[in-house]
């Protein structure tokens, strides 16, 4: 079978591709110029079954050409496609700008709702954006050596009731807490940028003799009714090196909704920096 990868940035993609090929499918990969990573070529010229097509942002009609040239009938968006570059960036095809003037909002489950919805419409299906990488969704249970303590437990309860609501209007799906109080609210600029957001400010706090704990506990949640076909919840090790440096020292996740990448280097990682990492069932 041929499957198409809508490909954005980071590891995803190529964890998703090698997955795929594993299991034996010819691979059509739609990179994104603003996005992918070059090597994606290195890795098509390695292997006969990827072929790998560069297209902008903005081409709806043809990433739908593209898949249909090459009788992708299923396909799987991997990869993060940063908000700021939806809104800002692109420069929509006829396609995409009728589209767009459609939406009543302009969130990323509308927007990827109404993408998939046209895709469809062409024969198209998008799949599970976790399908061949099942194995790497973060099993229940405490990941690291050490659990949280009582504070950070107290600070994931509250941030998880946070996080959820603010994770149903769509707006983001990471908060940092300090002492049951809410400190950084992930929105656009993504999870990273938000702990670092966080970092900053309380040490402008400690610098201030703030009365709150310098401790950091960042919270990451699915969507209560999350779409599985796109903007899954992803950690990796480049998340806790960001919380070394805010200086968070716990991370609360969801159970079978949320992957880690490269898992046994964030464990070690995480385990080195005194970080507890938690993953907890699903409410």
């Amino acid at each position: 079978m041929k499957l198409g990868l809508i490909a954005g940035n980071g590891r995803f993609p190529f964890l998703l591709l090698d997955a795929a090929r594993a299991h034996g499918a010819e691979v059509v990969v739609a990179a994104i110029k603003e996005e992918t990573d070059p090597e994606i070529d290195a890795r098509a010229a390695a292997d006969s079954g990827i072929r790998v097509y560069w297209l902008s942002l903005g081409e709806l009609s043809r990433l739908i050409e593209t898949f249909h040239k090459e009788g992708v009938t299923q396909a799987i968006m991997a990869g993060q496609v940063k908000h700021k570059q939806i809104f800002s960036s692109i420069r929509p095809d006829w396609r995409l700008a009728k589209l767009l003037l459609s939406l009543r909002t302009r969130n990323t489950d509308m927007l990827l709702g109404a993408v998939a919805k046209v895709l469809r419409d062409e024969g198209i299906e998008l799949i599970p954006s976790t399908s061949y990488l099942e194995p790497l969704l973060a099993s229940p249970g405490v990941l690291t050596t050490r659990a949280p303590s009582e504070q950070e437990q107290r600070d994931i309860a509250y941030g998880r009731e946070v996080a959820l609501s603010v994770a149903g209007f769509d707006l983001g799906q990471t908060v940092v807490i300090a002492s049951q109080a809410c400190v950084a609210i992930e929105a656009m600029e993504g999870t990273d940028a938000a702990i670092e957001r966080a970092g900053i400010l309380m040490q402008t706090l400690e610098d201030e003799a703030s009365t709150l704990d310098r401790s950091l506990t960042v919270v990451k949640v699915a969507k209560p009714k999350q779409d599985m076909r796109f903007d899954v919840p992803v950690i990796g090790v480049r998340t806790v090196e960001t919380m070394q440096v805010a200086r968070a020292t716990c991370l609360a996740i969801e159970a079978h909704r949320t992957l880690i990448f490269d898992r046994d280097k964030v464990i070690e990682q995480a385990d080195s920096a005194g970080i507890a990492i938690v993953a907890l069932e699903h409410q």
